[in-house]
């Protein structure tokens, strides 16, 4: 037994509640929509209105949002590929994944990069903004192309990539 095979077993019955049940094909055409919205095209309106809208504090967005990405995607390319972890393959996927690898979820880990981003310099929108994000990694989940602890990773890349740059 090893040591991930707890979290292995885990994963797999989370799997099963959100996907064997006879309402999935309902649930995924939600979650595909949800997933949709952390597919990259909103993150660039939000710095188009960002920066064109907020002279005192648009500038400083962008540069930091960039620079969490800049750190955020090699290394989410950097694990995805060392970890080779298939994606699953004994429950339904509504949706074709882009590539190969599950571990770790890369709409969550930008969406968690954003997350961290908007309610750093926009406290108010807390309230918003962290349930969408973690919508997103649940949607990857009911949509048949993660596990829980990709998710997990994701979210977790996605504010450590932040935080060091928010240090910075």
């Amino acid at each position: 037994m090893t040591v991930l095979a707890p979290i292995q077993r885990l994963d797999f019955a989370f799997s099963s509640l959100c996907l064997g049940h006879r309402f999935n094909h309902q649930v995924a055409r939600l979650s595909r929509a949800v997933s949709h919205t952390g597919d990259g095209h909103l993150y660039v309106v939000f710095a188009l209105l960002v920066w064109g809208l907020d002279s005192q504090q648009g500038g400083q967005v962008l540069k930091m949002g960039l620079l969490a990405f800049a750190i955020e995607l090699p290394l989410y390319l950097l694990l995805k590929n060392s970890f080779k972890r298939d994606r699953p393959q004994s429950f339904p996927s509504f949706i074709k994944p882009s590539d190969k690898y599950s571990l770790p979820s890369g709409h969550t880990a930008a969406a968690f990069v954003m997350a961290s981003l908007i309610t750093a310099f926009y406290p108010d929108t807390a309230w918003f903004i962290w349930p969408w994000a973690v919508a997103i990694g649940l949607s990857r989940v009911l949509l048949g192309v993660h596990y829980l602890s990709d998710i997990f990773v994701g979210a977790l890349l996605g504010v450590m990539c932040f935080e060091l740059v928010s240090m910075a």
